[in-house]
């Protein structure tokens, strides 16, 4: 059988490199399913490895290389099924191979968050991490990871770095356009719900609001405008503001999806008609979107996708650069728009 290799024991990487005729790096390479290779070559190692019952030793690999085979995700967002989706995307990637990922929540106001930080990467000696907003608009933070050699990929609204690092979305030309299909409805009082205060994200939405109805001629002033958290109670609570308005809008835009659910509840509460008194948009297309009543019209946020892309970045670091890094948005249109009664 060509799968002896000669002496006792278990096969090794040696064994799959030799009746491959291949190098070591390039048998790691298709263990580690790197795209740097062609499908001949990877078709005839893997049948080798099969045929050798081959297993990697992770252990041995990771002393080898002075770090281990998991990505670190690291968060400090309200938003859960935002940070639900992002999990669910790198997994994605790393199924099927040795990596593992390890979910590490903060607190972005911590004073002691960088020395924090560093312990625990110095611990775990990662193959790299992911960082998710806000966190990853703070660039000191970068320096840090940076000075302690580890490789990160940031997830941003906006252009935060590199293509190598980075996983970005067109948020502030999302909204612009979900704002504009409001007006083309015949809305001309729209009112926002702000995502939190110090995200980059709740800016950038709240600037593609403000462009799109300046750019009209409508209103844009700060009585239209109420600050939610990313959480469900924020979102009524910033609809009770709007409503409560002497003249309120017949549409809102909600910085995300709970939100935008929070709002509904709150016009349902007043007896108010959606969309027929009030339209309602939100942003991210999460499964709320299209389980409350009516669906709501959002924008659709390609979260899981663009944390794959952040895994792969991180995996393979060779073309880290020529991984995708602007993932445009969607929209969809639902039952919670319409034109406006008067």
């Amino acid at each position: 059988m060509a799968g002896k290799s000669g002496r006792e024991g278990k096969p090794t990487i040696n064994d799959v490199a030799r009746l491959s005729g291949v190098s070591k790096k390039t048998v790691s390479r298709v263990i580690n399913r790197s795209p740097l290779l062609n499908q001949t070559t990877r078709e005839k190692v893997e049948a080798v490895i099969a045929e050798l019952g081959y297993v990697p030793n992770p252990q041995a690999r990771q002393l080898a290389l002075r770090r281990n085979f998991s990505l670190g995700m690291i968060y400090d967002n309200p938003n859960a099924q935002m940070v639900l989706n992002f999990q669910e995307g790198v997994l994605d990637a790393i199924r099927g191979t040795e990596f593992a990922l390890v979910i590490h929540p903060v607190d972005r106001h911590d004073p002691g968050l960088f020395d924090q930080i560093r312990k625990f990467i110095e611990q775990q000696r990662f193959y790299g991490v992911m960082v998710l907003p806000p966190l990853s608009e703070n660039d000191a933070f970068f320096a840090l990871l940076d000075e302690l050699g580890c490789n990160y990929v940031r997830m941003g609204s906006a252009e935060l770095d590199d293509p190598a690092h980075l996983v970005q979305s067109n948020d502030r030309q999302a909204v612009r356009g979900a704002v504009e299909y409001l007006i083309a409805q015949g809305h001309k009082r729209i009112g926002l719900v702000e995502g939190p205060e110090g995200f980059r994200s709740a800016h950038e939405r709240r600037e593609g609001w403000r462009e799109a109805v300046t750019a009209h001629g409508l209103p844009a002033d700060i009585s239209l405008t109420a600050r939610g958290n990313y959480t469900f109670e924020t979102g009524k609570e910033a609809g009770i503001s709007l409503l409560g308005l002497p003249h309120p809008p017949t549409a809102i835009f909600a910085s995300n999806d709970v939100m935008a659910a929070g709002v509904v509840h709150v016009a349902r509460e007043r007896g108010l008609d959606v969309p027929g008194d009030l339209s309602v948009v939100g942003f991210d297309d999460t499964a709320i979107a299209a389980t409350i009543w009516p669906p709501l019209t959002t924008v659709r946020w390609p979260i899981r996708t663009m944390a794959r892309s952040a895994a792969l970045k991180l995996i393979h670091p060779e073309t880290a650069g020529k991984e995708q890094s602007l993932f445009p948005t969607e929209f969809v249109p639902r039952a919670s728009v319409s034109p406006p009664k008067n």
